[in-house]
């Protein structure tokens, strides 16, 4: 996808604050389209990894109560500048999002 991540990251001593959003439709599967009355089929981010310099440091399971454009922020304790973040997403039809940001 297309513009799928946008990542900050902030050092605060040997914590990294980080700061990611994921521009993702997140439709649930039970809302119904308004001019067909039809349901829209469920597409929403279900597994999230962030590594850091290749070290898992964040695995999450989403389903589909997460709302569109999701935000994740979290903390990496141990964080040095000059780490490399890579935080990838995968949705329930197999399309991948992925961001990348230097601490």
């Amino acid at each position: 996808m297309a513009d799928g991540m946008k990542m900050r990251t902030t050092l605060q001593g040997d914590t990294a604050d980080v700061k990611v959003l994921m521009n993702h439709i997140m439709e649930t599967g039970t809302r119904k389209d308004a001019k067909t009355g039809k349901l829209i089929p469920a597409h929403f981010i279900n597994h999230i990894v962030a590594t850091l310099n290749g070290k898992t440091v964040l695995e999450a399971q989403w389903g589909p109560a997460v709302s569109k454009n999701p935000f994740l922020g979290f903390r990496i304790k141990g964080a040095k500048a000059g780490d490399k973040l890579v935080v990838n997403a995968e949705d329930n039809k197999g399309e991948k999002l992925s961001g990348e940001a230097t601490i």
